[in-house]
């Protein structure tokens, strides 16, 4: 920080220590306490309270108008600001000292290189605190009143380089380097601002290549599935007449996935289509996740995989492949169709009334003849497929 160009007058500490002294002789003096005794005066205070009281504390109270008396100069009072600032900067009471500096602004005098100092020492206290716009703005009215201070060309640079402004932080120290071509803090902020700055277009351009390569391959995604006449469900669509059985219609939105594993639908090597699928047991409330369902693959295969052992929630021991129907809802017409477990994925999705929903087809799996069962489909209109 930058020191005061002057003292601020107070009274000696021979008046303390001789009231001490008295205290000590008269009987007021206790032996036991005497580390509090000194350290209610003020020379030999070890850090200043908050607030002063003057009854308290009617010594550091006198002091106190002494030095903030407004009968001095604002040139004065703004300059023991500024020492106060200092002196909470060393103490690394951040917080404090930016009050004193704002103080000493407050003062509005008319040394404008005091005011650039209590500028630049309040934009060094607010870097610290880690508001750096607030320390950059104090640096550039610093500036205003300085235009070649080099400790707040210094401080702005520094504020630049943590907002990741680097061609800003560059261009300050270019132009500090032009007032002192080897200042060291200059020279290193630069190289600092000049590698992160290159490591920063380099993380944009390859950002792009990235998001280019993964829409490329949404779109040969998409491409697939229209080409199997799949038709994808779009959020946004609430009537019956705005899904689209149409290619035109269907979106790269549609693919976004919603199931609670992240994956998505994707084409493997041989070019065919893998989809998560979800298999609800509406009985229980329970599921069945399966990340990667081949689309050739029959619904039967994996039925037989899945209960090959009957799950620890079917408490009455009844859900066989044997027993099991699979069904999807047409929520548009409020219908359901029974699906023919031989068929395959691709077979289905292909079917006139599905819709992929959130990119995860999904399918309703029920014990044939339950109560459950005929309880759930009653007064439903229900298809089966072939």
């Amino acid at each position: 920080m930058e020191a005061a160009e002057g003292q601020a007058e107070g009274a000696g500490p021979a008046s303390f220590l001789d009231k001490f002294q008295t205290q000590r002789y008269t009987g007021g003096f206790n032996p036991e306490s005497w580390e509090q005794e000194f350290d209610k005066i003020p020379m030999f205070m070890k850090k200043s309270p908050a607030e002063i009281d003057p009854e308290q504390n009617p010594d550091l109270a006198c002091l106190q108008s002494i030095i903030f008396d407004e009968d001095r100069s604002p040139e004065d009072q703004a300059n023991t600001y500024k020492n106060e600032g200092n002196e909470y900067f060393k103490e690394k009471n951040y917080k404090k000292a930016v009050i004193s500096y704002t103080e000493g602004l407050k003062k509005k005098c008319s040394d404008q290189d005091l005011n650039a100092v209590l500028y630049t020492n309040r934009a060094a206290t607010q870097f610290y605190l880690g508001n750096y716009r607030s320390a950059l703005s104090d640096v550039i009215a610093a500036r205003k009143l300085k235009p070649n201070h080099l400790k707040a060309i210094i401080r702005g640079a520094l504020c630049h380089l943590e907002l990741k402004n680097f061609p800003e932080a560059m261009a300050w120290c270019e132009e500090g380097l032009r007032i002192d071509s080897k200042e060291k803090k200059l020279v290193e902020t630069r190289a600092k601002a000049d590698r992160l700055k290159r490591a920063e277009q380099r993380d944009v351009r390859k950002a792009k290549l990235k998001e280019k390569k993964e829409q490329s391959q949404k779109e040969v995604l998409l491409t697939a599935i229209k080409e199997r006449n799949i038709k994808l469900f779009l959020e946004a669509c609430k009537e019956e007449d705005e899904i689209s059985d149409g290619l035109a219609e269907m979106s790269l939105n549609g693919l976004n996935s919603d199931s609670a594993m992240g994956t998505k639908v994707y084409l493997d090597d041989n070019g065919n289509l893998n989809w998560p699928v979800l298999f609800l047991y509406p009985e229980y409330g329970q599921t069945d996740f399966i990340s990667a369902f081949h689309e050739d693959c029959r619904f039967i295969d994996h039925i037989l995989v899945m209960f090959a052992e009957l799950p620890p929630w079917d408490s009455e021991r009844k859900y066989h492949p044997s027993n099991l129907e699979l069904y999807f809802e047409d929520e548009a017409r409020e219908e359901m169709y029974q699906l023919n477990t031989e068929n395959t994925l691709l077979q289905v999705l292909q079917h006139q009334r599905y819709f992929v929903k959130a990119g995860t087809p999904t399918f309703l799996v029920l014990v044939k003849l339950s109560p459950f069962s005929k309880n759930y489909f009653f007064g439903k209109k229900v298809h089966r497929l072939k």
